[in-house]
């Protein structure tokens, strides 16, 4: 399928939509491509690296006329803008997200969509703890997963756009109901952040007992911590639209965590490096 969008809008012209606007630009599947932000310095930026051809801070401004919309904003704000924007929006468009839940919004989204717009949610797997345009690159979606979470409501023809779309920024595409990757992201991706959040205000509180624990931190708790360099704006919204399996999550993880402790204070040895092999086993399988 040939895909061609002659002007496309990037709402939040950060990591993942700015290197989705690189990729776009460089498979010449855009004619001209408009970043819409807050931040006027990132805005320039993204326009100095030809992220981007022109920029506006109004999203109403930026998304009319457009073929294509990306919305790559704190999750917390999809529905505001798409309310915001639906007047301007001309029949044919297709606006997708890149946002790590969806059930939080997608629904409210699809209800406030004018007739022949059509909306497909979008989860590029992919990421790194940096933000910002400067922060993008072309090859950040090479041999990733990105998930599409169709629903009843979803064009079948703009979910085939969209397929390829992603398919030529070099992703392996799943298609999965938004509940289930809601459910399932919860366990990859929401908890071991909320998990890095808590070890490193841990460590913190520790610090207050016995100074410099800190200084003592090596590799292996730079590697698990690295996350907690994300956006805490990004995942207070993800947390908060995916509240009941993040919660889940959590007590799942509670209750392995207990078993631990548990083995610990029986002297359960044994126990503890069989928790300890069965764990090794499934990442070393995972690799």
């Amino acid at each position: 399928m040939k895909i061609f969008f002659p002007r496309m809008t990037i709402i939040g012209v950060g990591l993942i939509g700015g290197s989705l606007a690189r990729v776009c630009k460089k498979n010449n599947l855009v004619d001209r491509v408009i970043g819409v932000g807050r931040t006027e310095a990132n805005l320039k930026r993204a326009k100095e690296l030809d992220i981007i051809d022109e920029y506006c801070f109004d999203v109403k401004e930026g998304a009319e006329n457009a073929d294509l919309i990306v919305l790559a904003t704190p999750v917390s704000s999809f529905v505001k803008i798409i309310k915001e924007i639906s007047p301007c929006l001309k029949k044919g468009s297709i606006i997708i997200d890149v946002g790590s839940v969806k059930m939080g919004f997608l629904p409210q989204v699809e209800n406030h969509l004018p007739e022949g717009v059509h909306f497909v949610g979008t989860h590029p797997i992919a990421g790194t703890e940096k933000s910002g345009a400067e922060a993008s690159f072309c090859e950040l979606f090479q041999n990733a997963k990105c998930i599409i979470t169709p629903t009843p409501k979803t064009d079948k023809k703009a979910l085939s756009i969209i397929e390829e779309l992603w398919k030529l920024a070099g992703s392996n595409v799943i298609i999965m109901g938004p509940v289930r990757h809601d459910r399932i992201l919860a366990a990859v991706s929401h908890l071991p952040h909320v998990i890095a959040y808590a070890l490193v205000n841990t460590l913190v509180d520790v610090d207050n007992i016995e100074k410099d624990v800190l200084a003592f931190a090596a590799g292996g708790f730079k590697d698990f911590t690295r996350i907690a360099s994300s956006s805490p704006e990004m995942w207070r919204d993800i947390c908060m639209l995916n509240k009941a399996y993040v919660i889940d999550s959590i007590n799942q993880f509670k209750y392995n965590l207990e078993l631990l402790k548990n083995m610990l204070e029986r002297e359960d040895y044994t126990g503890l490096e069989e928790m300890f092999k069965k764990a090794k086993s499934i990442r070393d399988n995972m690799i």
